[in-house]
């Protein structure tokens, strides 16, 4: 069983598979509490029942598709997404996992996704001073975001920039991971359209310059700030 926060079939609108047709499976609860998470219904508030793998490798099935993006929340904190992805990968899904990179699972799949976070996404230390805590304490594991990108068949590392001062951490963190380029996604830190709008205005000629790809929000521009996309 996986305790489960929404699913639903959309486009994914960030990375590498942009625009490509996907079922959405999104885990509840999360290891980290970043201040500006657009999904709090998973992370701060956590809400959901638990869902049998057979009902969820069902619902892919219904939905048609052939892209599966395991999301969150953070969905490797459950181990049971270990055996969904090989239920799903054994049918010939492929399979695209969303993650922050901070917990170590034995877990296959076509793409991995990490989003490292960065020190500024840290919630405030007087309103919330023992997540504050836990947030710094995990998320940088360096080795276990370097496992997660071995066992993956591909992986994208995407990055939400809030502001230039992240710029400095960001430069830091891809010549730890040693990873190319082309396999760095930026996107900015936004839930409407003019946010996205404004960042891109000094985030993307900045993206550009480094070499790295600029990653929009697309479901934001598709469908606005809501569930189920």
């Amino acid at each position: 069983m996986l305790r489960i926060s929404e699913t639903f079939a959309s486009r994914q609108g960030e990375g590498l598979l942009t625009g490509t047709d996907s079922f959405f499976i999104r885990t509840s609860g999360c290891n980290l509490r970043c201040w500006f998470c657009d999904t709090p219904y998973a992370s701060w508030r956590p809400e959901g029942d638990p869902v049998s793998l057979d009902a969820l490798v069902q619902a892919v099935a219904e939905a048609d598709v052939r892209h599966v993006v395991l999301t969150g929340g953070e969905p490797l904190l459950p181990k049971e997404s270990v055996r969904l992805c090989a239920m799903l990968r054994e049918r010939g899904y492929h399979i695209t996992i969303e993650t922050a990179g901070t917990i170590d699972r034995d877990i296959a799949c076509d793409l991995m996704s990490i989003s490292p976070k960065f020190r500024t996404s840290t919630p405030d230390a007087k309103a919330h001073p023992r997540w504050s805590a836990l947030h710094e304490q995990r998320r940088m594991p360096i080795e276990t975001m370097h496992k997660l990108i071995r066992q993956s068949g591909d992986h994208q590392i995407k990055f939400v920039v809030d502001n230039k001062s992240d710029f400095d951490e960001l430069q830091a963190i891809v010549e730890q991971l040693d990873v190319p380029a082309d396999k760095v996604w930026v996107m900015p830190q936004g839930i409407n359209e003019d946010d996205l709008d404004q960042a891109a205005t000094w985030l993307r000629p900045w993206t550009t310059e480094q070499g790295y790809r600029y990653c929009d929000r697309m479901q934001i521009r598709w469908y606005g700030n809501r569930r189920g996309t």
